[in-house]
């Protein structure tokens, strides 16, 4: 085992949390890597697997980041010196010109900001943001039958391989 693969099963591997919500509830348009301003109790609650972004999002004031409803429930260990708070707001990091860039589509054209997952890039907590618009719910129906159908048609497609 090389040094990389042992530091990442140190970190807990690749993926904190995913947010398997979001693909369902919004059409995600573009992808942003934003850090996580984070303090000493939470990379450990983070490290002993408490995240959870699902019910999560991003908002924009005063030209910066932050991050809302996100809850990283903290180990009793780790935080007796300190008064956690699980839900507290984080800010998120980004350059400058991708935060106007996010700004601009999101007062402008309606869009929303929904992290999609949490995960280590080295020895930092990364956030997946996703530029998404809200589902309608006909069109939640239609992606559930499209998969179901996509399904099925692999089910077909395998058993006519397996008999010929």
């Amino acid at each position: 085992m090389n040094k990389k693969a042992s530091k990442d099963k140190a970190n807990g591997g690749g993926t904190i949390a995913l947010n398997k919500r979001a693909r369902h509830e919004y059409h995600i348009e573009e992808r942003f890597e934003a850090g996580l301003a984070l303090q000493g109790w939470e990379l450990k609650s983070i490290r002993a697997g408490r995240a959870n972004i699902t019910e999560a999002y991003a908002v924009i004031r005063d030209g910066e980041l932050y991050l809302f409803g996100a809850q990283m429930t903290p180990l009793i260990s780790a935080s007796s010196h300190v008064v956690a708070d699980a839900h507290r707001t984080r800010k998120l990091l980004l350059h400058k010109r991708e935060i106007d860039q996010l700004i601009g589509r999101v007062q402008r054209d309606g869009y929303t900001l929904v992290p999609t997952a949490l995960y280590w890039k080295g020895n930092k907590v990364k956030a997946e943001l996703a530029l998404a618009k809200g589902k309608q719910t006909h069109d939640k129906r239609q992606a559930d039958k499209d998969r179901d159908w996509n399904r099925e048609k692999q089910r077909v497609m395998r058993r006519h391989n397996k008999d010929a």
